[in-house]
């Protein structure tokens, strides 16, 4: 039986001056982020905050499908002549380091605000999503606050109803989502560290690229990053597709969320995506004990030792189905 849908307000985004005292720049505090009408948006050209790269579109698509050449590649040249121990090991280890980049760093911390930590961390975990070749933070962030307000109606940046391929990847192509709104995200975007990884996102790219060739040779740059990204981007992108159309749905939300075991175990956790979309400010998406979790488990471990802190759960109200004013209720109490 599903339950009805609450969240934790109206503009899920957390006010400007939510941001931990540690990681909160000197200034004043900017205004929240405007409502957007529920309209399909125009092409919106990149602007300075995106970066010089941005403005030149084949580059983007160059280097997307050549990752995905070489990985084809590797993986065909695996059954001909093997792959040595290191190179295995670096996919393993960028794979998931970065899985948690995305899962715990952009989503859950820079869009959604879940748990807080200081600005030094603030920055690790922005380098860190970076280093998955999915832009920059302020990009990620930005548009992923857009998909919750329109999610799988007019204005979504990536929903099943435009198309599976569209939803897992063809949105990342589409000119309306080429710039950063700025707007949706004024919280981080006034931070100069993150203004500056988001012009250069492919920074953390680089120097993950270059470790990883140092440590395997040209095998370690081809499994440890190619392939490692490859399967990297399908198992994120899995969520914006399969997760709103194959599992079950606990909650009745308005969008086509849905909860897979197969995905949360692939995504560290972002695979209870029907829990996620009915209450998006915690920290924990698995909210029963079995359900596996990984981003939060390691959130868990870095509360232990003081990293970060203030980590939100879903409140009883929310887990029990209540409507949407009596959880705020609980969770203010």
């Amino acid at each position: 039986m599903s339950l009805p849908l609450v969240q934790p307000s109206d503009d899920f985004e957390p006010a400007a001056d939510a941001a931990p005292a540690s990681a909160r720049p000197l200034g004043p505090v900017p205004a929240r982020a405007r409502k957007l009408d529920r309209v399909v948006e125009e092409e919106r050209a990149p602007t300075e905050a995106d970066g010089a790269l941005a403005r030149v579109d084949y580059v983007s698509r160059v280097t997307y499908w050549t990752i995905h050449a070489t990985a084809l590649a590797a993986i065909v040249w695996l059954f001909v002549g093997g792959v040595s121990t290191t190179a295995l090991v670096l996919l393993g280890v960028t794979f998931w380091a970065r899985v948690f980049g995305i899962t715990a760093g952009y989503h859950r911390y820079f869009a959604h605000k879940t748990y807080k930590t200081s600005r030094a961390f603030q920055l690790v975990l922005a380098a860190l999503g970076a280093s998955a070749t999915q832009k920059g933070p302020l990009w990620w962030a930005g548009l992923h606050r857009r998909h919750h307000r329109y999610s799988d109606g007019p204005g979504d940046v990536h929903s099943p109803k435009d198309g599976f391929y569209y939803a897992h990847q063809g949105w990342i192509f589409d000119p309306r989502w080429n710039a950063t709104p700025l707007e949706l995200i004024p919280d981080f975007a006034r931070y100069p560290e993150l203004q500056w990884l988001n012009r250069h996102h492919y920074v953390p790219v680089a120097a993950l690229a270059a470790a990883c060739t140092l440590i395997g040779g040209f095998e370690g740059l081809i499994w440890g990053y190619c392939v490692s990204t490859t399967l990297l981007w399908h198992s994120t992108y899995s969520i914006n597709s399969l997760a709103h159309l194959w599992g079950t749905r606990r909650y009745e939300t308005p969008d086509t969320s849905r909860n897979n075991l197969l995905l949360a175990l692939l995504t560290m956790g972002e695979g209870w995506h029907n829990n996620h979309h009915y209450y998006m400010a915690s920290a924990r998406q698995g909210f029963r004990w079995w359900e596996i979790d990984l981003s939060y488990y390691v959130l868990r471990g870095l509360a232990a030792i003081g990293v970060v802190w203030d980590l939100r759960e879903p409140p009883a109200a929310a887990l029990a189905g209540q409507t949407r004013a009596a959880a705020a209720a609980a969770e203010r109490a």
